[in-house]
């Protein structure tokens, strides 16, 4: 498959990121960023890909299904190289966070140390579809919030990658994390994703403190409204649907 995109470092570029801080910020905030994991060239060729139909298994337009406004495409299982190797060298990272979270929640961790070998267990459920997502957004733009969960097997967390620059390229467009805390009122949270930067973020819920121990709390994202230019990022997903 040739994408255009000059071969890197995935594994160097995700190491860079100081992983003991960001699991603190996870822990504070409920999402965090990483280090550059991409360059302005890789960031734009990859928004590029978006008008590759033959790359993705199906378009979704988010007005049609009352998702908010705007499209996203979700890739084949052929992935570009570059995609398969963000997610094969962020996984190691991001399982030692979701092996600590189950504990803190006493829930069992099924993840295996091989990604390969989790993607194999989602297909055997019936999760057989990639989930890998470019999304674009336009003036006007917006994504409800919601939760990336396609059936019975999840992974606790996901990273979306900004691919364009933000206040340039576009004004608003804001990341959005609203957590419902236990027994509280609910948390927002905005980020305005840098180009090339990573944010990680829970699927579903995670871990808080509590006067009883550790409790559950709710989480879902979405996007704000984009009040100029074009917004791309790329979502890498660690389950499938």
């Amino acid at each position: 498959m040739n994408t255009d995109i000059a071969p890197w470092n995935a594994r160097r570029r995700v190491d860079e990121t100081d992983w003991t801080a960001l699991a603190d910020a996870l822990d504070a905030h409920g999402c965090a960023l990483t280090s550059p994991l991409l360059d302005p060239e890789q960031c734009r060729a990859i928004a590029a890909l978006y008008e590759r139909t033959e790359l993705f298994r199906t378009t979704v337009d988010m007005a049609r299904h009352r998702f908010g406004s705007g499209t996203y495409r979700y890739f084949t299982h052929e992935l570009p190289p570059v995609v398969t190797e963000l997610r094969e060298a962020l996984y190691p990272r991001l399982l030692a966070v979701a092996r600590d979270w189950a504990e803190r929640l006493g829930r069992p961790a099924p993840w295996p140390d091989d990604l390969n070998e989790w993607l194999a267990t989602c297909h055997e459920a019936g999760q057989d579809r990639s989930a890998q997502i470019l999304l674009r957004y336009q003036e006007g733009d917006w994504n409800a919030l919601h939760r990336d969960v396609f059936g019975d097997l999840v992974f606790p967390l996901q990273v979306v990658i900004g691919l364009d620059t933000y206040g340039a390229d576009y004004t608003g467009g804001e990341f959005l994390l609203v957590e419902q805390r236990p027994r509280a009122q609910s948390r927002g949270t905005t980020v305005a994703l840098p180009q090339g930067h990573g944010l990680v973020f829970t699927t579903r819920d995670r871990p808080v403190r509590t006067r009883r121990g550790w409790s559950a709390g709710s989480v879902r994202h979405g996007v704000s409204t984009v009040r100029s230019g074009r917004r791309h990022a790329l979502g890498l997903v660690f389950h499938d649907a």
